[in-house]
């Protein structure tokens, strides 16, 4: 399997070279996928920087008191690494850390938009259960997009029960987030009555309000149809963390 470039937006403190994939891939690559890309396609003092950073988190994982050295870090990664590299930074300290679903649940409570993204994308990287799934379900509540198209990612697509998971879907009609954000789509959606119903009736409102039927929602719709073979379960659980 080929996996694509871990980063997304403008390399601003790394080399110049091309774009980072959409954000799911950060869950989708394994953390030495991360950081085989990060070390190529950073400068010295960023790589460098990055290297201490992993070596401080691995030798001191966990929490430890008000705020952990790995913390810090995190805080530090945008300005270091730059905002196209940065989320995977923080992606490959929390893995580093071995941050579980409490610390994952502190560093979520207490941070900043980008690293509460940052902990979404590294939930199927660290924690096997569903005991952080309640981070998901604030992701779902929030009107922000790149918080909410980290949400729908694989960890979702294992642990949300099919109520939660199709308002997901419909969360991302609602606000413009690419439904190509949502992990293992195509099997959830198939043969899917009721999210075809939810589909249907969102179209009749957007119709009779006169406003345009987004495209993604004709593409949901048609997964749902039973006529097709839907993919093998598990698609959606990287290197075999979820099973």
């Amino acid at each position: 399997m080929t996996h694509p470039r871990p980063t997304t937006g403008t390399p601003a403190a790394g080399k110049q070279g091309p774009q980072g994939p959409p954000a799911p891939s950060l869950a989708l690559t394994p953390p030495p996928t991360l950081h085989a890309h990060l070390t190529t396609h950073l400068a010295g003092a960023a790589r460098a920087w990055l290297d201490q950073a992993l070596d401080e988190a691995a030798a001191h994982p966990g929490t430890h008191g008000p705020i952990s050295v790995w913390e810090l870090r995190l805080a530090e990664a945008g300005r270091r690494c730059g905002s196209g590299y940065a989320d995977a930074a923080r992606v490959l300290i929390l893995h580093a850390a071995r941050a579980d679903a409490d610390a994952l649940t502190r560093v979520y409570s207490q941070g900043t938009g980008a690293e509460r993204r940052a902990v979404l994308h590294a939930l199927p990287h660290l924690v096997p259960g569903p005991d952080a799934l309640p981070l998901v379900e604030d992701a779902l509540r929030a009107n922000d997009t790149g918080l909410l198209a980290a949400a729908v990612g694989p960890y979702a697509a294992r642990h949300l029960d099919p109520h939660q998971w199709r308002h997901a879907v419909l969360k991302c009609l609602f606000t413009g987030v690419s439904v190509s954000a949502v992990a293992d789509l195509e099997r959830r959606a198939h043969a899917d009555a009721e999210l075809a119903r939810m589909l249907g009736d969102y179209a009749a409102e957007r119709t009779a309000a006169g406003r345009p039927v987004p495209e993604d929602l004709y593409r949901v719709l048609a997964l749902t149809e039973s006529g097709s073979t839907p993919p093998p379960h598990g698609d959606a659980h990287p290197h075999g963390k979820e099973s």
